[in-house]
């Protein structure tokens, strides 16, 4: 057995002269050691984050040295926190100070997930000479995108969420810990969160602050109102500069994950532009939670990252990974396909070639109704057969009471709040939208990315549609595959009612329906708190407290066949 050597608050200069401190836990014995390196914001003595998925001491017993690091303006490190802003060049510099300590081989990966995910590609796209293989899960690529404002439709529950649950501690005992008012302080953080998971649901217009004043992390508020122009946005995405991200890397990826599709294309893009090696593992899993249970659906012990399929577990993965790129040493893992992901509905994991599958046939499934598509007791149906001549179904979206997010590939806070969660509580309502199949006689695999096409005249000047896909069980059980959501502008108020097309892209997904099964469509104009409500006033939540009731109308006809396309396999 390895005995481990533990050095603790370990500094590393940025060339600003900011130190940031880092732990080092590395073999207690001579010799030099490739090194393992994770950036992350949390802080680096809790373990919850800085131990969450991998097991330290086995990756020092197989050779390596783990370096685990405050980002700058975090715990232990000086500096400002700016999310994202310094992480390239921060990370470019920390890299090759591991390189370069005496116990180091001079070869350093990286690992981590979320933001420490994406620390990673930041510092990739640095291009530190002695970075050599990265393995970055459920990460971002885009701040603004991913975190803040989708195509323009604020996501101010799950910022919220991160701000208040994961970044307000650090920064009050920053300012206040010298001070008489830090117990007091931290005593209303403490109720701000117990009272954050009914507050995001409870929330109205009037009351919708992004952060409470507790005198920290106003920056952190601004970020909200920032023009899409500002620099900070682009220092802080990826999305233009993949060939640049010239490494190899593991991407690791959950079905129910609030950052599945930015995971996604991290993955498309550098194995499309770079033309290094990629690989990919999609499992049923939430935000950072590897266990296999999803929201309300178990996939069985093998879906856990504990055991995949009796494989190992990811610690294991990591070592295979890092040894053949760091070490040298000939892994399997490099002969492999170069996907591998699970298959719900039948519960399986699955190997595969490419992404999207080469053999997907995308097929059309058409909306129909006699115009009574109201709810799960209505008459909506979904089909293959192209629609001919049918009425429209209308719906009224309140702004006072959205429809509410259940489930999904969300992450805010809450008990089990993301994930596969029964629906039919939520399709009674009357503004919303349902499209169902007949029982399904055989099984039918979908995989990949959904797309929804709607054709919709509203009585708003600015109106959402969300649309979610749904595994309707013999028992009628709904529970949830993936969602999507965009927003149509109508500038004058759509006074003459012109038709708009609206498409929707939801997350990819991979299920089997099987016999018995049915697949349905709910379309609704709301998905609270997981989306912010739209006023239907050409404004956001932000700007007014003012909204008005909006009447939204779908068409399924010949001339405007409203579907969902499929990739069925």
């Amino acid at each position: 057995m390895v005995s481990i050597l533990l050095q603790k608050n370990v500094p590393c200069m940025m060339r600003d002269g900011i130190t940031l401190y880092a732990d080092i836990y590395r073999p207690d014995q001579p010799g030099t050691y490739p090194v393992l390196l994770t950036r992350l914001p949390y802080g680096k003595d809790n373990p919850f984050y800085s131990h969450r998925y991998l097991d330290t001491n086995r990756l020092v017993e197989q050779g390596y040295v783990v370096i685990i690091q405050d980002v700058r303006g975090r715990f232990q490190s000086e500096g400002k926190f700016y999310p994202f802003l310094y992480e390239a060049i921060d990370g470019y510099e920390t890299v090759e100070w591991a390189a370069n300590l005496p116990f180091s081989s001079g070869k350093v990966g990286m690992f981590g997930l979320s933001y420490y995910g994406y620390t990673q590609l930041l510092a990739a796209k640095a291009k530190p000479p002695h970075l050599k293989a990265i393995f970055p899960a459920m990460t971002l690529n885009n701040f603004k995108e991913n975190m803040i404002r989708q195509d323009g439709i604020c996501r101010s529950a799950p910022y919220k969420t991160w701000v208040i649950e994961s970044i307000l501690p650090d920064l009050i005992r920053r300012k206040y810990q010298a001070q008489r008012t830090y117990q007091a302080k931290m005593n209303q953080w403490v109720q701000m969160l117990n009272d954050l998971a009914a507050s995001l649901f409870e929330t109205t217009i009037e009351e919708c602050s992004i952060i409470e004043d507790l005198g920290v992390g106003e920056r952190l508020k601004r970020l909200v109102s920032l023009p899409d122009e500002d620099v900070l946005w682009d220092e802080t995405r990826i999305t233009d500069d993949y060939h640049q991200l010239q490494i190899p890397a593991y991407h690791l990826a959950g079905w129910y994950d609030s950052l599945l599709q930015p995971t996604l294309e991290n993955y498309q893009q550098m194995a499309k532009q770079t033309g290094q090696p990629q690989r990919l593992i999609i499992g049923p899993w939430t935000h950072g939670d590897f266990s296999g249970i999803a929201g309300e659906r178990s996939f069985g012990i093998h879906a856990s990252a504990g055991f995949l399929n009796q494989r190992g577990d990811l610690t294991n993965l990591h070592i295979r990974w890092f040894n053949y790129w760091l070490k040298g040493i000939s892994e399997d893992i490099t002969e492999e396909p170069p996907i591998k992901l699970f298959v719900m509905g039948i519960n399986q994991w699955r190997y595969e070639q490419s992404w999207p599958l080469v053999r997907t046939a995308y097929v059309p499934y058409y909306f129909h109704s006699k115009g009574e598509a109201n709810s799960r007791f209505g008459d909506g149906k979904l089909n293959k057969i192209m629609p001919d001549e049918e009425p429209v179904d209308s719906f009224i979206h309140d702004p006072l009471s959205p429809v509410p997010t259940n489930g999904g590939q969300t992450l805010f806070y809450g008990v089990h709040t993301s994930g596969a969660k029964d629906q039919r509580w939520i399709e009674e309502r009357e503004d919303m939208l349902v499209f169902t199949t007949a029982p399904l006689e055989e099984p039918t695999e979908v995989t990949g990315p959904i797309k929804v096409t709607l054709w919709v005249t509203s009585s708003a000047t600015s109106a959402d549609f969300n649309a979610m896909l749904v595994d309707v069980h013999p028992d009628e059980t709904a529970y949830n595959l993936t969602d999507g959501i965009s927003r149509v502008e109508f500038p004058n108020g759509n006074k003459n009612q012109h038709i708009r097309c609206v498409e929707i892209a939801l997350p990819a997904t991979s299920n089997v329906f099987l016999p018995g099964h049915s697949i349905r469509v709910e379309i609704a104009s709301s998905n609270y708190p997981q989306y912010d409500v739209n006023p239907n006033i050409g404004t956001t939540l932000q700007q007014s407290r003012e909204a008005k009731f909006a009447k939204q109308t779908i068409f399924h006809c010949r001339d405007y066949p409203s579907h969902i396309v499929l990739p069925i396999v």
